[in-house]
């Protein structure tokens, strides 16, 4: 990628600039690093961060619209994990940049 020399670079960095914004919120944070080697359903998480429930939620729906997570319902309640496909292209493309 020949950075910031045609306007498709410049697009890609403008994007990506965007999500590391939205990751770069400290409970989103540590909400990923909760996931990096388990899933865990929303109960866990709220719990171990201290936050109120609706609050985790709103986190990650924005990880999960991002790609970072993805969920799976069981019984009532809804798991989430690490999407690390998704974390490899973030750090591939960051790499690329600098």
């Amino acid at each position: 990628m020949k950075c910031c020399q045609n306007k498709k670079s410049i697009l890609e960095i403008e994007k990506f600039s965007r999500i590391l914004k939205d990751i770069g919120e400290p409970n989103r944070l540590k909400i990923l690093c909760l996931l990096k080697n388990d899933p865990r359903c929303v109960c866990d998480i709220w719990q171990l961060l201290g936050l109120p429930q609706n609050l985790v939620s709103h986190h990650l729906r924005i990880l999960k619209d991002l790609g970072l997570v993805s969920s799976k319902k069981e019984g009532l309640k809804n798991f989430y994990k690490l999407n690390k496909k998704v974390v490899k292209r973030y750090i591939k493309f960051l790499y690329k940049l600098l």
